[in-house]
């Protein structure tokens, strides 16, 4: 009975530590074939809350879903892996990039060509990481198999629903803030409806309606006239996005945009070239030959005629419609799917709405403002809002190839110097060759004047330490700590160094904590070094893909006096559960959990989680003190209860 009693006991604690592992992503495995011809279908089963990866995602970002296969001789690869559902596509102010994501379930479909009409048998497994919008599972491996070529005419199934025995890591927020599809229709509209005031756009609203009402005595007609008008605007500008949204240009055109450096530098060229010229330096205009043409056909009237007057307005209003068009497509194409066709339409049919109802009610021509200077200001402050967003694209290039060009500090400074002058605009103290006189400041430029200038006061405060979430997707992110940094000095507490602690760190020549904070990245080190000086030592378990760690030390620990304790009360051991370094030989560990031997320091960095916490997820937190008390936290985004977290060990 007692030794009954002992298995029951042994039983339960067991139990009791598979219950902490998160597995909120299993895996069936099914395949059809028709005769060469193989369709491998893996079907993830996500829980409620929980995110897969997409199979691709940019080069720097999370870990993406894929099929490592053992021996991949034996079979060609037929077409990409198709998708169902589309992963949805969103901005993940983290990495600064977009990436894609599942919910609840994905079939993922593989094609490929068996190259041998003997039984074969194809094996491999699923490397995969799931996150909910606190905490993220490290990459897990899940195997499969599969036989064909046994006399059947299709495949057999697979591997049912595997357990994740090995957890190797990486993670993401599943909730990585982006554009909902809404506010990206509103931001399109409002985009079309402010090319219509610019210097290019709204001189040709009287010209383009009295078009219509020439020569007709039908007004029926020239109303039928006017709507096909609206409708051809919005038809170009529409087409021009599908070319984007059907993949006219690659299927990698997103990540292309975001992430090479040749479209990046194009890109800030053309908006800084934009800039100049809605300075008043010149003027973009397109050859004359192709406006000529389009203008000829115009004159043929009727509806071609219409579609034609409707072809030269976009080609004539490209030198200030451009852009918007531009900056438009690029933060769609990014998001992918059908964003490019969605907001050229928008665009379009906001741009063509005032042209259309002026051609139904001509009477309300009259009630328009005249063309004058108040339309090159308005041409000016577009030149100073590309002149700071052009700067985005350098800043991509800067982040992806990791030049360390372009600091947060020097991008902050750029854009304040930028606003500043754009306040100083608004109040009349710079004059550009196109304005006119400016005899008294209007209330309405006071207002705007007194907004740009609470706004320049603010990017100032992100120089002191602010870390400006509320523009963190425009600015680059901050790589080390203000607060830090001013104090370094005298004191010695504050420094990146881990000389001030125990000697170096083991692997510092690939890693470091963020804020500039020391520390160490080798457990036994990072105790021994605790037990030396008589501190407690703090243990997170993090890594490099992981957007909820890096969302909690930008957000968190970046409170100075969260930092303050940090620094000088605790020993740091940073602990990466998705490094692929290979460890030596004689640091190998056998893990107790599964039996397997941990080669990598990712592993064996997961494996003391799990067997020592009895969680897989991440980012996790542990103070052990010099006599062995320990306290974990999982994961907080509240300052106040990581503070008093940190002060328990203390």
């Amino acid at each position: 009975m007692k030794k009954l009693s002992v298995i029951i006991v042994l039983l339960l604690s067991v139990l009791f530590v598979k219950g902490q592992i998160v597995n909120p992503t299993s895996w069936t495995f099914d395949s059809k074939q028709n005769g060469n011809e193989v369709e491998l279908i893996f079907k993830a089963s996500i829980e409620d809350g929980w995110h897969l990866y997409d199979t691709y995602l940019p080069e720097g970002g999370p870990i993406a879903t894929a099929f490592v296969f053992d021996d991949s001789t034996k079979f060609e690869f037929i077409g990409d892996i198709q998708k169902n559902p589309e992963p949805v596509k969103v901005f993940d102010e983290t990495f600064q990039m977009n990436v894609g994501y599942f919910s609840h379930e994905a079939t993922l479909t593989q094609k490929i060509k068996l190259l041998t009409d003997n039984e074969i048998e194809i094996k491999g497994y699923v490397l995969f990481m799931s996150c909910n919008d606190e905490t993220c599972t490290p990459p897990n491996e899940t195997e499969f198999s599969f036989t064909f070529n046994k006399g059947k005419t299709s495949g057999e199934t697979g591997l049912s629903p595997t357990s994740n025995e090995e957890i190797t890591t990486s993670s993401t927020s599943g909730s990585a803030s982006g554009q909902t599809i809404w506010l990206f229709i509103l931001i399109s509209a409002l985009a079309g409806l402010a090319a219509i005031l610019t210097p290019c756009v709204f001189p040709m609203i009287p010209m383009t309606v009295s078009f219509f009402m020439r020569g007709s005595e039908n007004r029926s007609k020239a109303i039928r006239t006017g709507f096909f008008f609206g409708f051809s605007i919005v038809l170009i500008f529409t087409l021009l996005g599908a070319l984007f949204s059907f993949g006219i240009f690659g299927p990698n055109v997103g990540s292309i945009l975001s992430t090479h450096w040749i479209p990046n530098i194009l890109f800030f060229i053309l908006f800084l070239v934009f800039a100049i010229s809605f300075f008043g330096a010149f003027e973009i205009v397109l050859p004359s030959s192709l406006v000529n043409k389009t203008d000829s056909q115009a004159d043929k009237g009727g509806l071609i005629g219409a579609f034609f007057m409707a072809l030269t307005t976009v080609i004539v209003s490209f030198s200030c419609t451009g852009p918007f068009i531009g900056a438009l497509i690029i933060q769609a194409v990014q998001d992918g799917g059908m964003r490019p066709l969605i907001g050229m339409f928008f665009f379009g049919l906001a741009f063509a709405t005032p042209f259309t109802l002026l051609a139904i009610f001509p009477s309300a021509l009259s009630k328009l403002p005249k063309s004058g200077g108040w339309l090159n200001a308005i041409k000016v402050v577009f030149a100073f809002i590309l002149l700071a967003f052009g700067l985005k694209f350098v800043s991509n290039i800067d982040q992806v190839y990791g030049l360390g060009i372009l600091s947060r500090e020097i991008y902050l400074a750029i854009w304040i110097v930028v606003f500043s002058i754009l306040g100083m605009y608004f109040l009349g103290k710079i004059k550009f060759s196109h304005d006119s006189d400016l005899p008294y400041v209007s209330v309405g430029r006071l207002f705007l004047s007194i907004a740009t200038f609470t706004f320049v006061i603010y990017l100032f405060t992100g120089l002191l330490g602010n870390p400006l979430s509320s523009i963190s997707s425009l600015i680059p992110p901050a790589s080390t700590n203000t607060y830090l940094t001013q104090n370094t000095s005298s004191n010695g507490v504050h420094s990146s160094s881990t000389e001030e602690l125990c000697g170096p760190a083991k692997y510092a020549d690939k890693l470091h904590l963020p804020h500039g904070l020391p520390g160490y990245f080798d457990y036994e080190q990072g105790l021994a070094c605790a037990q030396e000086q008589g501190k407690p030592a703090f243990v997170v378990f993090k890594g490099h893909a992981c957007a909820n760690c890096k969302k909690m030390e930008n957000s968190v620990w970046a409170d100075p006096e969260a930092l303050q304790i940090l620094s000088e009360k605790y020993v740091i051991i940073g602990l990466y559960t998705d490094d692929r370094t290979k460890l030596p030989e004689d640091e190998w560990t056998s893990s107790e959990v599964d039996g397997k031997v941990k080669k990598t320091m990712g592993q064996k960095n997961l494996d003391l989680l799990i067997s020592k916490y009895g969680t897989n997820t991440i980012p996790y937190h542990a103070i052990v003190e010099p006599d062995g008390t320990e306290y974990t936290m999982s994961v907080t985004f509240d300052d106040e209860e990581f503070k008093t977290f940190l002060e328990k060990g203390i």
